[in-house]
């Protein structure tokens, strides 16, 4: 279901055409009020009150971000979330009743953009929501080639892909890819903590934010190999992390 008709600019202004937004709520209370507000802060918005009805609206719409609630009936929000990291430029907020650090976490791990604890203010949304929308413009410049090789490794930019010396292929959820990403284009420069969090995550860095660390645990596991580990991601004390690279063909 639609929330809004397309805004229509004066005949003598060009028509800037607004991202299009996806609110996934089963509580039609929520839901209204959200489209309602995200309306007039000036995006064309859907709305959708279960994971059926996103599907629906996803293959009938071109959609910019998915505002998704964790709790649905059906298939739940985690599990959506993951099926949506198959589709490129996607971004994804959800939103929970839970706000604990590790439901926030989760979140986060299935490969969510942000997460957004209930109850909270309209305002916060709309500016994490531009937060997210930004990411493309803070890109750093894709390299010529969508897959780039490194220490025998090879990551495809396009489908967020890491592939091995040997092993099956990892699709790396967005912020891991995006950690990954960022630290091989520093070219042996420490990335601090504070530029991971806003390049991968779209925000500012908390002192209790974790969330790049998982990304880097995570990473790191997936570099230990029978082969001896040619890929090292260091922490540099009181600075960040830096990437290490064992050029192809030598011991790790």
């Amino acid at each position: 279901m639609e929330c809004n008709e397309l805004w229509t600019a004066p005949a003598h202004v060009a028509p800037l055409i607004p991202k299009t937004l996806l609110v996934v709520d089963d509580d039609d209370e929520i839901r209204e009020l959200l489209c309602d507000y995200l309306t007039e802060t000036g995006y064309h918005v859907l709305a959708a009150a279960d994971g059926q009805q996103m599907w629906q609206m996803l293959g009938a719409h071109k959609v910019s971000l998915v505002v998704l609630d964790v709790t649905l009936p059906g298939e739940d929000g985690l599990s959506l979330c993951r099926q949506l990291q198959g589709t490129p430029g996607l971004g994804v907020i959800m939103l929970s009743a839970k706000g604990s650090p590790l439901d926030r976490i989760i979140g986060l791990e299935v490969g969510a953009d942000d997460y957004l604890a209930k109850p909270f203010e309209p305002r916060e949304l709309v500016a994490r929501i531009k937060a997210v929308m930004r990411r493309p413009g803070q890109v750093q410049a894709a390299p010529e080639s969508t897959s780039e090789p490194f220490a025998g490794y090879r990551l495809d930019h396009v489908k967020r892909q890491l592939h091995p010396p040997a092993g099956a292929t990892i699709t790396l959820p967005r912020s891991d890819y995006r950690v990954l990403r960022d630290l091989l284009a520093a070219h042996n420069q420490v990335l601090s903590r504070d530029q991971l969090t806003r390049s991968a995550m779209g925000r500012d860095y908390l002192p209790d934010d974790r969330s790049v660390d998982m990304c880097i645990s995570r990473l790191r596991q997936h570099f230990k190999s029978e082969l001896g580990e040619r890929v090292h991601i260091l922490t540099i004390r009181n600075e960040g992390y830096l990437l290490s690279l064992t050029p192809d063909g030598e011991p790790g």
